[in-house]
């Protein structure tokens, strides 16, 4: 007979065991995460109000900023509470539902950034057919299919979970729940499913990585035909979005390329991915980015006008 599942909680061991320097966490990452929510609702917002950001472009910026706030959200508020405990218990159910969250979140963060490439590839390489191409349609449909890729990413990873017997132990050495503690605590042989997580989760991270730098060297060649203030705009716009590739893409290749295994430097890079790029994309778009600053400070200069009222 199967091994059972007979586990109804799991253990999270945290960041650090010190009492110190999880009280420390608690005041850092709290502040981080309130930044990045701000930061991010501040990018939906401007964009969603200023009658200059409707480019393509802009649409594909909420939608990732959006995404970044449910990615951080997924684990940073539970990270942060258990800071005051000792015993930082989460059900099987809640394990589970954070480990899809996570993945749901983080893989459609790829895949809209693969979306946003293509609209950049577009933009520089076929400036003339632009927006035949990139009418609202084709912008909705790419967003709609990166949502649904990260669904489909994160129900795999997660049925695969699911169904695995859980006997005991139940401690995750680990901040949150994720495949690889997970996998390591199952009562069975998970050799096969630790291939399809490398398939599922590493291949994609890699497979973006290569895409997204391929498209940006592509780009980078076509810009010797452009004006030098267009080339400008452009690296400008382009130097972001690498920029962005790399903090989100490099800690998921180390993480899931290689097979099944838990190592000491697991939870600082995942803590790096899940906080990071969240809390870094407002201000790598918008600092970089002349019309989105100016959209914010009409939208301040209208909100303080209203407010004189």
């Amino acid at each position: 007979m199967g091994a059972k599942n007979n586990v109804t909680e799991f253990v999270l061991f945290g960041l650090f065991e010190s009492r110190e320097m999880q009280h420390a966490c608690f005041v850092v990452f709290f502040l981080f995460h309130v930044l990045t929510v701000l930061g991010n609702l501040l990018v939906i917002i401007t964009i969603n109000a200023s009658k200059t950001l409707k480019s393509p472009m802009y649409f594909f910026l909420s939608q990732l900023s959006f995404a970044d706030i449910c990615y951080a959200s997924t684990t940073i508020p539970k990270m942060i509470a258990d800071t005051f405990v000792e015993h930082k218990i989460i059900s099987f159910n809640g394990c589970m539902t954070q480990l899809f969250s996570a993945h749901f979140f983080g893989g459609t963060e790829i895949f809209l950034l693969t979306a946003m490439a293509y609209d950049r590839y577009v933009a520089i390489c076929r400036p003339l057919h632009y927006t035949a191409i990139m009418d609202c349609r084709k912008c909705g449909l790419l967003v709609g299919a990166s949502w649904l890729a990260g669904f489909l990413h994160s129900i795999l990873q997660t049925l695969l979970t699911v169904h695995l017997p859980f006997c005991g132990p139940n401690e995750i050495d680990n901040f949150f729940c994720d495949v690889h503690p997970l996998l390591k605590l199952a009562c069975a042989d998970t050799y096969m499913v630790g291939l399809i997580v490398v398939a599922n989760s590493g291949m994609i991270s890699l497979a973006s990585f290569f895409i997204l730098i391929i498209s940006y060297v592509i780009i980078l060649l076509n810009l010797r035909s452009q004006s030098s203030e267009g080339r400008r705009k452009a690296v400008s716009t382009c130097g972001s979005h690498v920029i962005t590739v790399l903090l989100v893409l490099m800690p998921p290749m180390f993480m899931y390329i290689r097979p099944s295994a838990t190592l000491a430097a697991d939870k600082l890079i995942i803590l790096f991915n899940i906080v990071m790029p969240p809390l870094l994309n407002p201000l790598i778009y918008t600092l970089r980015n002349n019309e989105v600053k100016n959209a914010i400070r009409k939208l301040f200069r209208v909100k303080r006008s209203l407010g004189e009222k």
